[in-house]
């Protein structure tokens, strides 16, 4: 089982699949770095070489942010938003859709399961 960027790649799927395992590389970088180190996208992961999985790793360390980094990053970003006060930052704070959705219905995900509300029924 390979191991890039702290995460176990699947060793039965193609490099090209199992590289999107890691948090922050979707398709278009995965076939990305499957270009640079000169890998055909068909090929498996349990039929790379250790150099050829050494050149990914590297790759990936030195043109792409992933996992810890990323998350952190992405987490920093969203508690700087809170700390304004701003709009986008209010709506993370309070749990609800931040890109403009409508809540009245739907938003089920962001805001749980709906609750009852008491001496609603009639």
């Amino acid at each position: 089982m390979a191991r890039i960027a702290g995460v176990n790649i699947p060793t039965n799927k193609r490099v090209e699949i199992a590289l999107r395992y890691i948090h922050g590389i979707g398709p278009l970088s995965a076939s990305e770095i499957c270009e640079k180190n000169n890998i055909a996208r068909e090929r498996r992961v349990n039929d790379l070489t250790d150099a050829e999985v050494l050149a990914i790793r590297e790759t990936i360390d030195r043109d792409h942010q992933v996992e810890g980094d990323l998350r952190r990053e992405v987490s920093m970003n969203i508690k700087r938003l809170m700390d304004l006060g701003n709009y986008r930052g209010l709506r993370h704070r309070r749990g609800l859709p931040v890109r403009g959705q409508r809540t009245h219905t739907n938003a089920r995900t962001r805001k749980g399961p709906a609750r009852a509300i008491a001496g609603k029924k009639k």
